[in-house]
């Protein structure tokens, strides 16, 4: 399985590709990372140094990777940051040259952009492109709970409100949403819960919420996501191993009290992830 993933890079710490392509590598993935951003590290530390790439530099890349002739290897697309608008356009030519190589390629789009407390984060005209451009091109779209009202244009606090703001996305284009961050009112106060919906079932699952406040994890769960539907074609399936390998990764960054998620000490939990966690079909 091959997946071609463009999102951003940092040099130290995990966000963006340097979140997704090692996971996905340490179960067996192919990965053709091109990056949209380089930074120092990720914005989170209130400085950093680096630049945005220019459209025409990650077009070129993928360009040089198309001439290859290696486009129909590829059974996937993953998005994440981008860091200006005029990279939507990028990755949405991109995932039609990968299309036009292999029909059966599909695409998955994780619409960084925000998150409860801190709103929206990234420049102006990104928003605007994850709803009216990337929506309904995506197959997977896996939003946080903020980006799924900002996506849905409805407040979610419970089941039916989350279930409602699912099939509304759906409605636009997506086969799959993963949220991957849901805190309901009516949900205990120390649990986080994900739920994968498609259009004939969904499921939730409920892990505890454990004392790290970390960037990288939500690139890490699209991507580790993405690649166990592809193996699997089961939402159930790819949402408990996804769970389990990113709570191992969270667990043994509460363990070192890190700030930067532990790809690396956690990595056999992420190629073999304990299934502590199970499933439960609300739909």
């Amino acid at each position: 399985m091959t997946i071609l993933s463009i999102q951003s890079s940092v040099a130290y710490g995990h966000v963006g590709n340097s979140a997704a392509v090692f996971p996905l590598q340490r179960i067996g993935v192919e990965v053709w990372p091109v990056m949209t951003v380089h930074f120092s590290n990720h914005t989170g530390y209130g400085t950093w140094r680096g630049t945005v790439l220019p459209a025409e530099t990650v077009s070129g890349v993928i360009q040089g990777i198309e001439e290859r002739g290696v486009l129909g290897e590829c059974d996937g697309v993953l998005s994440g940051y981008m860091g200006d608008a005029s990279l939507g356009e990028v990755i949405l030519d991109a995932f039609a040259r990968v299309k036009k190589a292999n029909p059966n390629a599909v695409y998955c789009c994780d619409p960084v952009m925000g998150d409860v407390g801190p709103g929206i984060y990234v420049r102006p005209g990104i928003p605007e492109f994850m709803r009216d451009r990337a929506l309904p091109v995506a197959t997977i779209i896996t939003p946080n709970q903020f980006e799924l009202e900002y996506l849905s244009n409805q407040v979610v606090t419970d089941i039916a409100s989350v279930l409602a703001a699912v099939d509304a996305v759906m409605a636009r284009g997506p086969r799959v949403v993963l949220v991957t961050s849901l805190r309901r009112a009516d949900a205990r106060l120390d649990s986080i819960e994900m739920l994968a919906a498609n259009s004939t079932e969904a499921f939730t699952i409920e892990t505890p919420l454990l004392p790290v406040r970390v960037s990288g994890t939500g690139d890490m769960t699209a991507a580790l996501f993405f690649a166990h539907w592809l193996k699997t074609g089961s939402i159930s399936t790819a949402l408990q191993v996804t769970t389990a390998a990113v709570f191992a990764v969270l667990e043994a960054t509460a363990a070192a009290g890190a700030r930067e998620i532990q790809l690396v000490a956690a990595q056999e939990a992420i190629a073999t992830p304990p299934l502590r966690f199970r499933v439960k079909r609300i739909h």
